[in-house]
Order: C-alpha cells, then structure tokens, then sequence
C-alpha cells in the first residue's frame, strides 16, 4: 500500500498528479459527436488539437517535477472525464470516492478509484445516498481545514459523509455558493478561489460568500482579484505547481499580470479544445495527490 499522497494545500509543490488524455476521455470523434451537446460543452472540442494542447500542458507538469499517472479509458466514462479533479478526493486517511452532482459523470469515481487503487493507493470511503460531492467544491488551507463550496453538485449530506470520514482531526468548513447561471452550469468553489500560496489567492469577488471573503481575510490571505471581463474566460482558474508558480489558460492577460506583481511566476497554455469548450481550466484537469 502507498503512502505517496498528501495534497492538504492547493499550492504546495506538486509532486504527483493524476490526468487523463484527451485520447482516453474524448476517445473517438464520434463519442465526440455523441455527447458534446448532452454534457454542456460550447461546442465540439477537436481530438487532435486538444492531444496537441494537453503534450504541452504535460511538459510543464513534468518540467516542475511531478509524477504524472494516467488514468485509463473506460466505456462508462463520458468526455468530461477529461476533467479528473471532480471524481477523486484526497485525505489523510486516503482517497475518497465522491458521488457526482452531474448525473452523466458518476461513474467516473468508481473508473478511477479502481485505478488508483490498483497502484497502491488506499480507499477511505465513498459518497452515497443522496450525497452529492466534487472534487472542484473542495479547498484545502492545511491539513485540518478543508473549505467546501455548497451548490448544484455539492449538497449539505454529501458534506456530513465526508466530514464523517475525515474524522475530526480535519474541520470541513461549507459556505453556501450562489446559484448564478443554475443547475446547468458548470459552478465549483474552484471557479471563484484559486490559492496559489499560504497567504495569497486568486479569486472572484462578486461570487464569493461573504462568509468566506472574511474568513479567509482573518487567516491572513491577499487577494489578487480577476477582472469581471477575465471570469468567464477562466481567469480564475489557476493551477498552483510550486508556492507562487503557476499554470493557467492564456487570454486573461490582467490576471496574469496582477498576479506577477504579486511576485507569482505565470504559464500562460493555449487551451480551446481541453479547456475553454467544457469549462475546465488546468485545476479540472488535474487531481493532486502529493503536494511537499
């Protein structure tokens, strides 16, 4: 059994990292063609540009250091598998397999639990009933404080099974999250809070619970705020490789430059087919499992 995980931050050097190819989540141009209108997507990602996009996205990644696992293909999965983030769930008494608030997706927890599973990786628990949990709901401070984002794909029991599991060394801490474009959007706690070190976050005012803007004030934490006109094009959605060294989709050039005058090292990745049409920037795409 494993002992190789613990990602209890969100900007910690990232050590190992599960993913999957866009060959092993889109698969096939016409499971593109199948499901891409179905589960939301702007419009129909292309197979070959998103592979191109994803080797550079994975160079970087490697370039930092990390241990990159890929997780299989799957007849079950559909193409928002791609997004491996949601369907895992790291603690310190391993990992969780969440139920997911978007219906078409639930079989991706089992998928990819088993796979990790069969590296060594210990199972904790499991989200059932009418618990609902992803993992892009879910922030980790430290070790003993996990913030979790209540919504369309993330309910109040889902929360209770998992404080449950986590025991009460871990205090899992829930902030009601607005309902904004509804229950068809993709809305996640990640969409509005990026920690990219101990004491400094990139984030989205105008959507964050009052609650949690103070909260995480009182702990000491500067934001570096993205623009109203930065938000939709994901702006927010940044993936902490190292303290203050960061990967995040290009296009948002105001954040990026908030965030260098913060002292943060910014990787801008060309992303249209593996992010901007499903809405899942580089922290979807991406399930820590050992931060340092």
């Amino acid at each position: 059994m494993t002992t190789d995980w613990g990602a209890f931050n969100e900007f910690g050097l990232l050590a190992v990292v599960a993913v999957r190819s866009p060959q092993n989540a889109f698969v096939s141009d016409s499971k593109l063609d199948a499901e891409w209108r179905e589960l939301n997507y702007h419009t129909k990602p292309d197979l070959a540009g998103a592979m191109t996009e994803y080797q550079e996205f994975r160079r970087f990644l490697e370039a930092a250091g990390c241990d990159i696992i890929e997780l299989p293909a799957a007849n079950e999965l559909t193409i928002d598998a791609l997004y491996t983030r949601d369907s895992l769930i790291v603690t310190p008494k391993g990992i969780v397999k969440p139920r997911m608030g978007k219906p078409q997706r639930r079989a991706e927890s089992a998928v990819n639990g088993a796979a990790l599973s069969a590296k060594g990786y210990a199972l904790a628990g499991e989200i059932s009933g009418h618990g609902k949990v992803e993992g892009g709901d879910l922030v980790w401070l430290d070790a003993h404080t996990l913030l979790a984002g209540i919504g369309y794909r993330t309910n109040l029991e889902g929360i209770r099974q998992l404080q449950k599991i986590v025991g009460p060394e871990v205090s899992v801490i829930a902030f009601d999250l607005p309902h904004h474009k509804g229950t068809g959007d993709v809305f996640h706690l990640m969409s509005v809070l990026s920690p990219v070190d101990r004491d400094l976050a990139v984030v989205f005012p105008p959507l964050m619970p009052v609650r949690l803007v103070e909260f995480l004030q009182e702990r000491g934490v500067q934001f570096v705020e993205v623009p109203e006109a930065e938000f939709s094009s994901m702006g927010c959605n940044v993936l902490a490789i190292a303290p203050r060294h960061v990967i995040m989709v290009d296009g948002n050039p105001e954040t990026a430059a908030r965030m260098r005058a913060s002292g943060v090292k910014v990787i801008e990745i060309r992303a249209n087919e593996i992010s901007r049409k499903g809405e899942g920037g580089p922290t979807c795409m991406t399930r820590p499992l050992r931060r340092i």
